[in-house]
């Protein structure tokens, strides 16, 4: 009873804390924004509002043509974290996706560290707060708190450290097995399937990222090639029948990811490697970040996935000096550090430039070059790696906090060592305290959608937004959820095909109107419409099977009103708050 009553009080103290940190979106769910999310939390809102749609109206989860009509968006080729969103499909239709993408970044911040609490109590140490000390900086370290202004994916990752357990488990009894056969265990094979399938529904990035962590960490700890061996042959039947059973339970889904249609080749970011500044500096959204230093080298506000802080890291460093008789700190500091230089990217950058060498700017070539051109790890974003450096630090500090706990009972220890020690670690720990992520209204639903007036103007074909909708302006998402689905969308924000060659873009593939018009709302001039302008507006119409052209209020509105109409060759009219042109007879 005491351990269990210990236990929900460290769990409650971890809820408490997200709460805080998202109480902003909590206070206003339906106004609420998070200031730095840019389109991705209308993005997320949009994935549990279709999830919600598609089960209430018996639709597939596979594809769908309410985005980018008229090719449609493969649904499995996005993040639409089917294992949150199914199982609150009732939470979204009582109170909105806005509630289902706040519950889901609350749990996953309190979760994930309560998870990591969880293996660290019962695998690693004895004292409970020391393994609470591990568990809070695993979910709320500055790259967790980073990735919940919009990464949900990236924020619910509560399955790894069990994952990582049951693989633990499973390696342990094979070990106390006789070494001649290998062992079955088909029992914990089936647990490590289903949750490997399980985690594949909530983000499949995160658990690749950790699955090369874990891998290289294993290795390192089991250290000599025979152990390894031995290792590998005890587990590798029931590690293969794990596998089956995810492939089982996932098989066809990721058939249709890489697949099916409107599916995608994965293709590199760019540069978007970790500055080697950010490793040492203080994230925006921590407390630290008054007295940070350097320009800000960040690649967006969601992607700050390492910025450990220099105290941090000389803790870390001078703990695991002191514990390096101990396999797993080394194991844990090799982890680290590996991962923190791959998440460097291809090219080494040092406050926000390339890196120089006598008064010159140098490339300088990083690991990352050797392996990040090779399928499936183009797909990451390799600043990421430096996440799994978050459990390997944690498990540093949860045996360095266990020591001292140690060296303070023990009578013939000098006690201003740990005392000493505890000094530092709160010194390190309380700049990266997260604050209160900032928050702004949104814009209000034209009551043309949010009435359901846009349902006179649909006949069997879309609506098309003036411009339509791309990732960096992805509003109409919330129109669409707000009018319950009500019309499918030219363009969009999501995942897909891009080009000739297939390679992965944000939205649809632009058309020469939607450039047209994204270029006069940016410069608010007037194009000189000619017939080739118009004659090209009708095919392009017509590709998207549009039956309306809607103008809501946006900058430069009267450039754009202007100019559809003289494309169109009639004017809008002024309906529930937009501009409105019925082209179903014109097309």
């Amino acid at each position: 009873m005491r351990a269990a009553r210990t236990d929900l009080i460290v769990a409650g103290g971890y809820v408490s804390l997200a709460v805080f940190v998202l109480a902003g979106l909590w206070r206003n769910p339906d106004t609420a924004y998070l200031s730095n999310s840019d389109q991705d939390q209308t993005l997320y809102e949009w994935f549990y509002g279709i999830t919600a749609w598609n089960i209430t109206n018996l639709e597939s989860p596979f594809s769908t043509q309410l985005q980018g009509y008229p090719d449609g968006v493969n649904m499995m080729a996005n993040t639409l974290m089917y294992g949150w969103g199914v199982p609150f499909t009732p939470v979204t239709l009582l109170f909105g996706p806005t509630v289902t993408f706040v519950a889901a970044l609350t749990f996953g911040l309190s979760g994930t560290a309560f998870a990591w609490y969880w293996v660290f109590s019962r695998e690693l140490v004895e004292s409970k707060f020391a393994a609470a000390v591990g568990g809070l900086f695993c979910g709320f370290a500055p790259a967790m708190i980073s990735h919940t202004n919009g990464h949900p994916n990236f924020v619910v990752l509560v399955l790894l450290p069990f994952i990582a357990l049951q693989v633990i488990t499973m390696a342990r009894r094979a070990d106390s097995a006789p070494q001649t056969r290998p062992v079955w265990q088909p029992r914990a094979a089936i647990v490590l399937g289903v949750l490997v399938a399980l985690q594949l529904t909530l983000g499949e990035e995160p658990l690749l990222i950790f699955a090369l962590g874990f891998a290289v960490f294993a290795l390192a700890y089991l250290r000599n090639r025979r152990t390894i061996a031995l290792t590998v042959r005890a587990v590798a039947p029931s590690i293969l029948l794990g596998a089956l059973v995810t492939l089982a339970l996932t098989g066809f889904g990721l058939w249709w990811q890489f697949a099916g249609p409107q599916s995608y080749r994965f293709i590199g970011h760019g540069r978007v490697g970790n500055d080697l500044l950010s490793l040492f500096q203080f994230s925006s959204a921590s407390a630290g970040s008054a007295v940070s230093f350097g320009p800000d080298v960040a690649i967006n506000p969601t992607e700050h996935n390492s910025y450990f802080g220099w105290p941090l890291l000389l803790l870390v460093f001078v703990t695991a000096y002191f514990l390096r008789r101990e396999r797993i700190v080394r194991a844990a500091v090799f982890v680290g550090v590996l991962f923190t230089v791959l998440s460097l990217g291809i090219v080494l950058s040092v406050d926000g430039v390339l890196t120089f060498s006598e008064g010159k700017y140098a490339m300088v070539p990083m690991p990352w070059l050797v392996f990040g051109w090779a399928p499936p790890l183009n797909g990451i974003i390799e600043a990421r790696f430096a996440m799994i450096a978050i459990p390997a630090i944690a498990i540093v500090l949860t045996l360095g906090v266990q020591r001292a706990l140690d060296q303070l009972r023990d009578s013939t220890v000098d006690r201003w060592r740990p005392v000493a020690w505890f000094g530092a670690l709160a010194c390190a720990l309380l700049p990266l305290a997260p604050t209160m992520l900032p928050v702004e209204d949104r814009t209000p639903t034209p009551a043309f959608f949010a009435e359901g007036t846009v349902r006179q103007y649909i006949s069997d074909g879309s609506v098309l937004i003036v411009p339509p909708p791309t990732a960096t302006d992805a509003i109409a998402l919330r129109w669409q959820v707000d009018s319950d689905f009500a019309f499918p969308l030219v363009g969009g924000y999501f995942c897909g095909p891009s080009g000739e060659d297939k390679r992965s873009g944000y939205g649809s593939d632009p058309r020469p109107t939607g450039n047209l018009l994204t270029l006069v709302r940016a410069f608010d001039t007037l194009p000189v419409v000619d017939q080739a302008l118009r004659d090209q507006a009708l095919v392009d119409l017509r590709y998207w099977e549009a039956d309306v052209v809607v103008l809501p209020p946006t900058d430069n509105a009267d450039a754009l009103r202007r100019t559809v109409d003289q494309l169109l060759g009639f004017p809008a009219q002024q309906v529930d708050g937009v501009w409105v042109w019925d082209v179903r007879e014109l097309i």
